[in-house]
Protein backbone atom coordinates (compact mmCIF):
# COMPACT_ATOMS: atom_id res chain seq x y z
CA UNK A 1 0.00 0.00 0.00
CA UNK A 2 1.64 3.42 -0.98
CA UNK A 3 0.29 6.94 -0.39
CA UNK A 4 1.30 7.98 -4.05
CA UNK A 5 -1.21 5.37 -5.32
CA UNK A 6 -4.27 7.39 -7.21
CA UNK A 7 -7.25 6.97 -4.68
CA UNK A 8 -5.71 4.65 -2.02
CA UNK A 9 -6.68 7.68 1.03
CA UNK A 10 -10.28 7.98 -0.48
CA UNK A 11 -10.87 4.22 0.11
CA UNK A 12 -13.50 3.47 2.70
CA UNK A 13 -10.39 2.32 5.72
CA UNK A 14 -9.43 6.13 5.15
CA UNK A 15 -11.97 7.44 7.47
CA UNK A 16 -12.57 7.49 11.38
CA UNK A 17 -15.63 4.89 10.84
CA UNK A 18 -13.11 2.57 8.81
CA UNK A 19 -9.99 2.91 11.75
CA UNK A 20 -12.48 2.52 14.78
CA UNK A 21 -13.18 -0.90 12.54
CA UNK A 22 -10.11 -1.98 11.77
CA UNK A 23 -9.06 -1.85 15.50
CA UNK A 24 -12.34 -3.00 16.74
CA UNK A 25 -11.03 -6.19 14.58
CA UNK A 26 -7.59 -6.41 15.90
CA UNK A 27 -8.57 -6.10 19.16
CA UNK A 28 -11.35 -9.38 18.51
CA UNK A 29 -8.23 -11.17 16.86
CA UNK A 30 -5.70 -10.56 19.61
CA UNK A 31 -8.40 -11.45 22.19
CA UNK A 32 -8.71 -14.94 20.09
CA UNK A 33 -5.20 -15.55 20.47
CA UNK A 34 -4.78 -15.06 23.63
CA UNK A 35 -2.93 -11.64 24.06
CA UNK A 36 -5.35 -10.43 26.34
CA UNK A 37 -2.70 -7.17 27.38
CA UNK A 38 -2.57 -6.38 23.58
CA UNK A 39 -6.29 -6.01 23.70
CA UNK A 40 -5.79 -3.14 26.15
CA UNK A 41 -3.55 -1.31 24.12
CA UNK A 42 -5.72 -1.00 21.07
CA UNK A 43 -8.29 0.08 23.17
CA UNK A 44 -6.48 2.65 24.40
CA UNK A 45 -6.08 4.19 20.83
CA UNK A 46 -9.96 3.60 20.30
CA UNK A 47 -10.93 4.90 24.22
CA UNK A 48 -9.95 8.38 23.21
CA UNK A 49 -12.02 8.55 19.98
CA UNK A 50 -15.52 7.56 21.29
CA UNK A 51 -14.82 9.95 24.48
CA UNK A 52 -14.51 12.58 21.83
CA UNK A 53 -17.59 11.19 20.10
CA UNK A 54 -19.45 11.05 23.52
CA UNK A 55 -20.22 7.42 22.65
CA UNK A 56 -21.41 6.12 26.49
CA UNK A 57 -22.26 2.72 24.80
CA UNK A 58 -19.14 1.93 23.12
CA UNK A 59 -17.10 3.17 25.95
CA UNK A 60 -19.38 0.83 28.00
CA UNK A 61 -18.36 -2.24 25.61
CA UNK A 62 -15.24 -1.71 25.49
CA UNK A 63 -14.91 -0.95 29.11
CA UNK A 64 -16.64 -4.86 29.55
CA UNK A 65 -14.00 -6.45 27.28
CA UNK A 66 -11.34 -4.88 29.18
CA UNK A 67 -12.80 -6.17 32.41
CA UNK A 68 -12.85 -9.35 30.57
CA UNK A 69 -9.47 -9.41 29.41
CA UNK A 70 -8.33 -8.35 32.42
CA UNK A 71 -10.02 -11.39 34.11
CA UNK A 72 -8.41 -13.69 31.80
CA UNK A 73 -4.89 -12.67 32.12
CA UNK A 74 -5.17 -13.63 36.06
CA UNK A 75 -7.44 -16.27 36.16
CA UNK A 76 -5.17 -18.16 33.25
CA UNK A 77 -1.82 -17.07 34.68
CA UNK A 78 0.48 -19.84 34.24
CA UNK A 79 -1.71 -21.78 31.63
CA UNK A 80 -1.29 -19.73 28.73
CA UNK A 81 1.66 -21.01 25.81
CA UNK A 82 1.80 -19.16 22.87
CA UNK A 83 4.09 -21.27 20.25
CA UNK A 84 7.76 -23.25 20.00
CA UNK A 85 10.39 -21.70 18.07
CA UNK A 86 12.64 -23.39 15.42
CA UNK A 87 15.51 -22.94 13.05
CA UNK A 88 15.16 -24.36 9.89
CA UNK A 89 18.13 -24.25 7.64
CA UNK A 90 17.94 -24.64 3.96
CA UNK A 91 20.98 -26.10 1.91
CA UNK A 92 21.68 -27.37 -1.50
CA UNK A 93 21.14 -25.60 -5.13
CA UNK A 94 17.76 -27.07 -5.44
CA UNK A 95 16.58 -24.51 -2.99
CA UNK A 96 17.29 -21.52 -5.87
CA UNK A 97 17.14 -18.40 -3.33
CA UNK A 98 16.42 -20.16 -0.41
CA UNK A 99 20.21 -21.97 -0.65
CA UNK A 100 21.75 -21.32 2.81
CA UNK A 101 19.03 -19.36 4.33
CA UNK A 102 17.66 -19.62 7.34
CA UNK A 103 14.47 -18.99 9.08
CA UNK A 104 12.80 -19.25 12.67
CA UNK A 105 9.55 -20.90 12.74
CA UNK A 106 6.66 -19.97 15.19
CA UNK A 107 4.35 -23.48 15.60
CA UNK A 108 1.55 -24.07 17.81
CA UNK A 109 2.58 -24.36 21.70
CA UNK A 110 4.00 -27.49 22.26
CA UNK A 111 5.41 -28.92 19.09
CA UNK A 112 7.84 -31.50 19.07
CA UNK A 113 10.88 -31.19 16.85
CA UNK A 114 9.53 -34.71 14.92
CA UNK A 115 6.32 -33.02 14.19
CA UNK A 116 8.05 -30.12 12.30
CA UNK A 117 10.69 -32.56 10.41
CA UNK A 118 7.95 -35.02 9.44
CA UNK A 119 5.81 -32.23 8.04
CA UNK A 120 8.79 -30.25 6.26
CA UNK A 121 10.24 -33.72 4.74
CA UNK A 122 6.89 -34.48 3.38
CA UNK A 123 6.65 -30.90 1.72
CA UNK A 124 10.14 -30.66 0.29
CA UNK A 125 9.74 -34.74 -0.55
CA UNK A 126 7.32 -34.41 -2.25
CA UNK A 127 8.37 -31.41 -3.77
CA UNK A 128 12.38 -32.53 -4.82
CA UNK A 129 11.74 -36.49 -4.19
CA UNK A 130 12.12 -38.16 -1.11
CA UNK A 131 15.51 -39.34 -2.04
CA UNK A 132 16.92 -36.21 -2.73
CA UNK A 133 15.70 -34.43 0.77
CA UNK A 134 18.27 -35.17 3.42
CA UNK A 135 17.51 -34.07 6.70
CA UNK A 136 20.70 -32.94 8.66
CA UNK A 137 20.41 -34.33 12.13
CA UNK A 138 22.66 -32.25 14.60
CA UNK A 139 22.96 -28.37 15.22
CA UNK A 140 26.40 -28.32 14.74
CA UNK A 141 27.50 -25.77 11.33
CA UNK A 142 26.98 -26.75 8.15
CA UNK A 143 29.89 -27.74 6.11
CA UNK A 144 28.61 -26.92 2.29
CA UNK A 145 31.85 -29.01 1.27
CA UNK A 146 30.91 -32.05 2.42
CA UNK A 147 27.27 -32.02 1.05
CA UNK A 148 25.97 -33.70 -2.10
CA UNK A 149 25.25 -31.10 -4.74
CA UNK A 150 22.61 -32.92 -6.02
CA UNK A 151 20.76 -33.68 -2.75
CA UNK A 152 18.30 -30.84 -0.41
CA UNK A 153 19.45 -30.45 2.86
CA UNK A 154 16.94 -29.14 5.68
CA UNK A 155 18.34 -28.75 9.18
CA UNK A 156 15.80 -28.25 12.13
CA UNK A 157 16.72 -26.66 15.64
CA UNK A 158 14.77 -26.59 18.37
CA UNK A 159 15.34 -22.47 19.48
CA UNK A 160 14.29 -20.38 22.45
CA UNK A 161 13.88 -16.94 22.95
CA UNK A 162 16.82 -15.09 24.15
CA UNK A 163 17.14 -11.90 26.28
CA UNK A 164 20.01 -10.06 27.30
CA UNK A 165 20.52 -9.63 31.13
CA UNK A 166 19.27 -5.66 31.04
CA UNK A 167 15.78 -6.90 29.10
CA UNK A 168 15.05 -8.71 32.00
CA UNK A 169 14.07 -6.15 34.29
CA UNK A 170 11.18 -4.91 31.49
CA UNK A 171 10.37 -8.67 30.58
CA UNK A 172 8.33 -9.80 34.01
CA UNK A 173 5.53 -11.79 33.08
CA UNK A 174 4.83 -14.75 30.77
CA UNK A 175 3.51 -12.51 27.55
CA UNK A 176 6.30 -10.33 28.58
CA UNK A 177 8.47 -12.70 27.56
CA UNK A 178 6.63 -14.12 24.12
CA UNK A 179 5.82 -10.96 22.75
CA UNK A 180 8.26 -8.76 20.58
CA UNK A 181 10.65 -11.35 20.40
CA UNK A 182 13.52 -11.04 17.66
CA UNK A 183 16.54 -12.90 19.16
CA UNK A 184 16.24 -16.55 19.25
CA UNK A 185 19.15 -18.99 20.58
CA UNK A 186 20.05 -22.30 20.96
CA UNK A 187 23.18 -24.45 22.83
CA UNK A 188 25.26 -26.85 20.85
CA UNK A 189 27.66 -29.16 23.32
CA UNK A 190 31.18 -30.22 21.87
CA UNK A 191 34.62 -31.22 22.90
CA UNK A 192 37.80 -30.28 21.45
CA UNK A 193 38.66 -33.82 19.76
CA UNK A 194 35.23 -33.71 17.72
CA UNK A 195 33.10 -35.27 20.04
CA UNK A 196 29.79 -34.13 21.13
CA UNK A 197 30.34 -35.25 24.95
CA UNK A 198 32.87 -35.86 27.36
CA UNK A 199 34.33 -35.27 30.97
CA UNK A 200 33.68 -32.12 32.58
CA UNK A 201 36.70 -30.86 31.91
CA UNK A 202 36.71 -31.30 28.10
CA UNK A 203 32.72 -30.20 27.74
CA UNK A 204 32.67 -27.13 25.79
CA UNK A 205 29.18 -25.19 24.52
CA UNK A 206 28.19 -23.19 21.80
CA UNK A 207 25.85 -20.57 21.84
CA UNK A 208 24.40 -19.30 18.49
CA UNK A 209 22.18 -16.45 18.59
CA UNK A 210 19.96 -15.80 15.84
CA UNK A 211 18.45 -12.39 15.04
CA UNK A 212 15.43 -12.00 12.67
CA UNK A 213 14.24 -9.47 10.61
CA UNK A 214 11.05 -8.57 12.30
CA UNK A 215 9.62 -9.78 15.73
CA UNK A 216 7.04 -12.25 16.70
CA UNK A 217 4.35 -12.13 16.61
CA UNK A 218 4.29 -11.49 12.74
CA UNK A 219 1.79 -11.68 10.05
CA UNK A 220 3.54 -14.77 8.68
CA UNK A 221 4.84 -17.85 10.85
CA UNK A 222 8.10 -17.88 9.53
CA UNK A 223 11.13 -14.98 9.70
CA UNK A 224 14.34 -14.98 7.57
CA UNK A 225 17.58 -15.03 10.00
CA UNK A 226 19.43 -11.44 8.84
CA UNK A 227 22.13 -11.95 11.91
CA UNK A 228 24.08 -15.17 13.49
CA UNK A 229 26.56 -14.69 16.45
CA UNK A 230 28.20 -17.29 18.39
CA UNK A 231 29.34 -17.29 22.09
CA UNK A 232 31.63 -20.15 23.07
CA UNK A 233 31.42 -21.28 26.72
CA UNK A 234 34.50 -23.02 28.46
CA UNK A 235 33.81 -26.35 30.83
CA UNK A 236 33.82 -23.90 33.85
CA UNK A 237 31.48 -21.56 32.16
CA UNK A 238 29.66 -24.51 31.38
CA UNK A 239 29.50 -25.96 35.23
CA UNK A 240 28.56 -22.39 36.24
CA UNK A 241 25.56 -22.02 33.75
CA UNK A 242 24.50 -25.65 34.85
CA UNK A 243 24.49 -24.74 38.51
CA UNK A 244 23.24 -21.64 38.28
CA UNK A 245 19.99 -23.82 36.17
CA UNK A 246 20.01 -26.04 39.21
CA UNK A 247 20.20 -23.35 41.60
CA UNK A 248 17.09 -21.43 39.81
CA UNK A 249 14.66 -25.11 39.53
CA UNK A 250 15.62 -25.59 42.94
CA UNK A 251 14.45 -21.95 43.96
CA UNK A 252 10.90 -22.37 41.74
CA UNK A 253 10.45 -25.79 43.42
CA UNK A 254 10.65 -24.46 46.94
CA UNK A 255 8.59 -21.34 46.14
CA UNK A 256 5.86 -23.13 44.60
CA UNK A 257 2.12 -22.33 45.72
CA UNK A 258 0.84 -24.69 46.59
CA UNK A 259 3.77 -26.93 47.35
CA UNK A 260 4.19 -29.97 44.90
CA UNK A 261 6.60 -32.16 46.80
CA UNK A 262 6.83 -34.67 44.02
CA UNK A 263 8.26 -32.15 42.10
CA UNK A 264 10.71 -31.40 45.10
CA UNK A 265 11.88 -34.61 45.28
CA UNK A 266 13.08 -35.13 41.62
CA UNK A 267 14.52 -31.86 41.30
CA UNK A 268 16.43 -32.57 44.67
CA UNK A 269 17.40 -36.00 43.16
CA UNK A 270 18.70 -34.76 40.05
CA UNK A 271 20.90 -31.77 42.12
CA UNK A 272 22.49 -33.83 44.73
CA UNK A 273 21.94 -37.66 44.38
CA UNK A 274 25.00 -39.05 44.93
CA UNK A 275 24.50 -41.40 41.57
CA UNK A 276 23.80 -38.34 39.26
CA UNK A 277 26.61 -38.09 36.74
CA UNK A 278 28.29 -34.81 36.42
CA UNK A 279 25.87 -33.89 39.79
CA UNK A 280 27.27 -30.77 41.79
CA UNK A 281 29.60 -32.77 44.10
CA UNK A 282 31.57 -33.70 40.41
CA UNK A 283 31.54 -30.14 39.76
CA UNK A 284 33.17 -29.15 42.91
CA UNK A 285 36.05 -32.03 42.75
CA UNK A 286 36.76 -30.82 39.01
CA UNK A 287 36.86 -27.11 39.49
CA UNK A 288 37.05 -26.15 42.44
CA UNK A 289 40.02 -28.62 44.23
CA UNK A 290 42.64 -26.19 43.46
CA UNK A 291 42.85 -22.43 42.83
CA UNK A 292 43.97 -21.62 39.32
CA UNK A 293 46.65 -19.82 38.77
CA UNK A 294 45.35 -17.97 35.59
CA UNK A 295 43.63 -15.09 36.57
CA UNK A 296 40.88 -15.83 33.48
CA UNK A 297 40.53 -18.40 35.60
CA UNK A 298 39.88 -17.76 39.04
CA UNK A 299 37.55 -15.38 38.14
CA UNK A 300 35.24 -17.72 36.84
CA UNK A 301 36.58 -20.01 39.75
CA UNK A 302 35.31 -17.57 42.11
CA UNK A 303 32.09 -17.16 40.31
CA UNK A 304 31.37 -21.21 40.73
CA UNK A 305 32.20 -20.58 44.12
CA UNK A 306 29.49 -18.25 44.69
CA UNK A 307 27.11 -20.45 42.27
CA UNK A 308 27.82 -23.50 45.03
CA UNK A 309 27.28 -21.13 47.85
CA UNK A 310 23.70 -19.74 46.88
CA UNK A 311 22.68 -23.37 45.97
CA UNK A 312 23.76 -24.75 49.34
CA UNK A 313 21.60 -21.81 51.01
CA UNK A 314 18.23 -22.80 48.75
Amino acid sequence: VSPDEEGICSGKYFTEAGLVGLLEQAAASFSMAGMYEAVNEVYKVLIPIHEANRDAKKLSTIHGKLQEAFSKIVHQDGKRMFGTYFRVGFYGTKFGDLDEQEFVYKEPAITKLAEISHRLEGFYGERFGEDVLEVIKDSNPVDKCKLDPNKAYIQITYVEPYFDTYEMKDRITYFDKNYNLRRFMYCTPFTLDGRAHGELHEQFKRKTILTTSHAFPYIKTRINVIHKEEIILTPIEVAIEDMQKKTQELAFATHQDPADPKMLQMVLQGSVGTTVNQGPLEVAQVFLSEIPNDPKLFRHHNKLRLCFKDFTKR
